[in-house]
């Protein structure tokens, strides 16, 4: 007869899903992976654009 306590019970381990990877959207799939900011007005987005223009684009 021991005094040790009982073995608590462990989670259970997670399940493996089969589930097909490209039915699921990643970040690449959405405007914010990319890199667009939300939210920006056309005036924000022809300033964003005047900065970022290459030298040979003058």
């Amino acid at each position: 007869m021991s005094d040790s306590p009982a073995p608590e019970p462990r989670e259970p381990k997670p399940a493996l899903i089969f589930d097909d990877p490209l039915d699921q959207q990643s970040s690449d799939d959405t405007d914010r992976g990319w890199g667009d900011r939300p939210g920006t007005d056309s005036a924000a987005d022809l300033k964003r654009f005047l900065d970022e223009k290459p030298p040979h684009h003058l």
